[in-house]
This record gives C-alpha cells, structure tokens and sequence, in this order.
C-alpha cells in the first residue's frame, strides 16, 4: 500500500547521490508537504531558513532553528554525503568555504540546497539532472 503512494516519489529521490534509503523514508513518511510548497516555505518548515533577530536598526545575526529536528537531522547526514559524492552539492559548499564562511554554516546552506532541489523535483515529477543543478549551483 505505501509502495503505491510513495512509489513514484522514492524513484525520484532515488536518482540523487548522497540521498539514501533513510532520508528517502524519512522524507515520505514525514515531510508529507515535500513537492507542494515553495522553497522558503519548506526551508522554514525543515527549520534550515535563516531567521532575522533585528530590532529597530539593530541588526541581529540570522539564526537556523525551530522545524522538524527528525527531519533535519537526517537532512544534516545526507548533505555531509552528498557533500562528498554530489559534484553539485560539493561545488556550492566549496565555493562557500571559499568565500569565508565557516564549515557549520556552509553544511546548514548545504542542507537548504540539497532539500530545496529535492522539493523541485517532486513539485516538477522530473528525475536528478546534474548538468541542470550545476549551473544552479554556481550562479546561486
């Protein structure tokens, strides 16, 4: 019966390296609005957005928190594996060290990327295309 409704979706998360059977399951089982929200919006769900803490013309540092922990934990693994199998994911986390910032924030950035291109390509029903999300990746 759960083959039936998430079959489809697991193929396509499938494609991707660095994305396993435990994100897949995770992902599926708990992420239910994965392919139906908008970026920013599944990044604050996921708790991988940075959130302001300003105040008048104080400007606060951006913070990631709150979100489903179970979730992003399992986020967090799939991103330190796709940062070493997935030439997109490693690009946009080298370029990122690159320009200075430090390891945890550019593996949370990796995080956002990484959940941002599985959300498009259940929204869009497409499989993992690497040629595509490069040039993403890079101009990002």
């Amino acid at each position: 019966h759960m083959d039936q409704h998430f079959g489809p979706q697991r193929q396509l998360l499938d494609s991707v390296k660095g994305v396993g059977p435990v994100t897949i399951l995770t992902l599926t089982a708990m992420l239910l609005e994965l392919g139906q929200l908008g970026r920013r919006q599944i990044a604050k769900l996921v708790g991988v957005a940075p959130l302001a803490n300003d105040s008048g013309k104080r400007r606060g540092r951006r913070l990631t928190w709150g979100g489903r922990a179970q979730i992003r934990s399992v986020l967090y693994m799939a991103a330190l594996v796709a940062m070493r199998h997935n030439p997109v994911i490693r690009a946009f986390y080298e370029r990122l060290i690159a320009v200075g910032k430090p390891k945890k924030v550019a593996i949370v950035a990796c995080m956002r990327k990484l959940l941002t291109i599985l959300n498009a390509m259940l929204r869009d029903q497409t499989t993992w295309n690497a040629a595509r999300h490069i040039n993403l990746a890079i101009s990002a």
